[in-house]
């Protein structure tokens, strides 16, 4: 039967510091495995504006076994996810952060799972070195919410990194989406999952790509893309509001007609309006934010474009 394949996929953004230490961690662990296993380590350059691209072709000149993708544009780490699943030859996948954060020498555990049965094996971190009390904090809060919203069941305090069998990339590759959440997608294809606890290490070199803004946005992809329950609670604030007005209407009315107490609290009517507004805006942007969503996905757009792939261009 041959040796199997093994897959590498690296997405990367302004790596070139991080990108010699990979390459030289990963390839000293699949050294040991060659044995067992063919593989190819696989950079998904992502648009990146330093010298992270002229670096990955060099490494494809001294070493055919890696395999890269340029393309034509930044479009994110899921998209990039993406398209390195469309293109990995694999018999197994291996998602790896170019950061180091994720410890590549888990591999050969991940493996030994994989030969047993396994279709995701995925790290789940005991610790997270080089990260604040409120990246932390908020990213747990974020995991408990998305699980409590959702019905399918979200792996708390994992990320990408992980090894997916053949047919687990395959059933990944059907989901099309543009506003992505793979986390998730990983819990919805479901199939056989083992965990691996490790402790994640601080970044290997470089500045990390992610700020408050993008982690917020992924967390709104998060709870929008598995999850009504944003459209559920605003209902259930209307009808909250509206009982609540109706009994306090009917308290003024009996109030003013048994005790001819006209109505004042100018102040507390303001307010009230106030407060109302607010819970309407709130509504319509909730509601807003998931028509968006519709409104990109019937456009149905490719998901990215390829400017290079192992050195040809692409034509579409």
């Amino acid at each position: 039967m041959g040796n199997k394949k093994l897959t590498i996929l690296v997405p990367l953004f302004n790596e070139e510091e991080s990108l010699i230490l990979l390459y030289h961690r990963v390839t000293k662990i699949m050294e040991t495995l060659l044995d067992r296993y063919e593989y190819e380590l696989l950079l998904i350059n992502d648009g990146s504006t330093d010298n992270s691209f002229e670096v990955i072709k060099d490494m494809r000149e001294k070493n055919s076994r890696v395999s890269y993708i340029n393309l034509s544009r930044n479009y994110g780490k899921e998209i990039a996810m993406m398209a390195g699943l469309d293109k990995a030859t694999g018999d197994a996948v291996v998602i790896l952060d170019a950061d180091l954060q994720d410890p590549p020498e888990l591999i050969p555990e991940m493996l030994m799972y994989f030969e047993a049965g396994y279709d995701d094996v995925y790290g789940k971190r005991k610790s997270r070195k080089g990260e604040s009390w409120l990246k932390r904090k908020t990213s747990s809060t974020f995991y408990k919410v998305l699980k409590k919203m959702s019905n399918v069941p979200i792996q708390e305090d994992t990320g990408d990194f992980r090894l997916l069998s053949r047919r687990a990339v395959e059933a990944l590759k059907r989901y099309k989406e543009c506003n992505r959440y793979t986390k998730g997608y990983f819990s919805l294809i479901g199939f056989r999952k083992k965990e691996i606890l490790f402790d994640r290490d601080t970044r290997a070199a470089g500045k990390t790509k992610w700020n408050y803004f993008k982690l917020f946005e992924l967390a709104k992809n998060g709870i929008t893309s598995f999850s009504t329950a944003p459209l559920r609670a605003i209902m259930l604030l209307g009808y909250s509001i509206a009982i609540i007005s109706g009994v306090y209407v009917v308290f003024i009315i009996g109030k003013t007609i048994l005790f001819n107490d006209h109505v004042k609290g100018y102040p507390s009517l303001a307010c009230l309006i106030l407060f109302l507004s607010a819970v309407q805006l709130i509504s319509i942007g909730i509601i807003g934010e998931y028509l968006g969503r519709i409104f990109y996905e019937t456009k149905n757009r490719p998901l990215y474009f390829i400017d290079e792939y192992n050195g040809e261009r692409d034509n579409f």
